[in-house]
């Protein structure tokens, strides 16, 4: 394989998951934070928020794994080659 597609597959493979990881992230603080504040408004909504909470982060750690498997893609199986 050529040295100059090799590097640029783990840097696109390092890029891929950085980004893939940001937004999943951002957005999983903000859930959890609203689910906070919406428990400690209404303490007897507890058990409805905390499923749509944690079916919410899995939804968007989905995306994060998306991202991880687009890298091992571009690291291992690489088209490229």
């Amino acid at each position: 394989m050529d040295p100059l597609v090799s590097a640029a597959s783990v840097l696109s493979a390092a890029l891929a998951v950085g980004l893939a990881s940001i937004g999943p992230g951002i957005g999983q603080g903000n859930a959890a934070g609203q689910a906070v504040e919406g428990i400690a408004r209404q303490p007897e909504a507890e058990g409805k928020i905390r499923g749509t909470l944690l079916l919410s982060l899995a939804f968007m750690e989905a995306l994060t794994i998306y991202g991880l498997v687009v890298s091992l893609v571009l690291l291992f199986a690489n088209p490229f080659s």
